[in-house]
């Protein structure tokens, strides 16, 4: 029998796949932790190692959110930002709802920035791809696990009408 909460006076029971979906998260936070730590371990602070014509691995920090916005801002934010984010989406997981692995996949990369930020003031970024002169801002596996969990409930939400 699966454990139930009351609110508002009825029986809401627990989503059965929540172990799943929390485990994709727990996936994505580990290979993001991995790959951060391997790039500190192995290359210098804002060093740079040609991987492509198209794509440098480099160790950057960045102190701000998105493409390095609002660094002024400091941490606090993001990291009380974050938290708040983390527990909003582990109870859509808990109690189940749509979009499920989009869900999985934020939780993840919230947790793997949130960490960096927590433990060194700044978050690891290192896959630099650029064309000639033009470089998209340097970005991570926790990037990736976001961008790709907003980009499905954003099509989910279109699909959806």
């Amino acid at each position: 029998m699966l454990p139930c909460v009351k609110a508002n006076g009825a029986d809401v029971s627990v989503n059965p796949s929540a172990k799943l979906y929390f485990l994709i998260s727990f996936f994505v936070f580990v290979a993001d932790q991995i790959t951060k730590y391997l790039i500190e371990q192995k290359l210098a602070l804002y060093g740079s190692i040609p991987a492509t014509t198209y794509l440098n691995i480099v160790n950057w920090r960045n102190k701000g959110s998105a493409f390095g916005l609002f660094q002024s801002w400091g941490n606090k934010p993001f990291i009380i930002l974050s938290a708040a984010v983390l527990v909003i989406i582990a109870c859509l997981l808990i109690f189940g709802t749509k979009d499920m692995f989009a869900l999985s996949l934020i939780l993840g990369g919230a947790a793997g920035n949130m960490t960096g930020r927590i433990m060194t003031g700044s978050v690891v970024d290192f896959l630099d791809f650029y064309y000639g002169k033009y470089h998209w801002p340097a970005f991570n596996v926790a990037d990736m696990a976001l961008t790709c969990g907003i980009g499905l409930m954003i099509i989910s939400h279109f699909r959806r009408g």
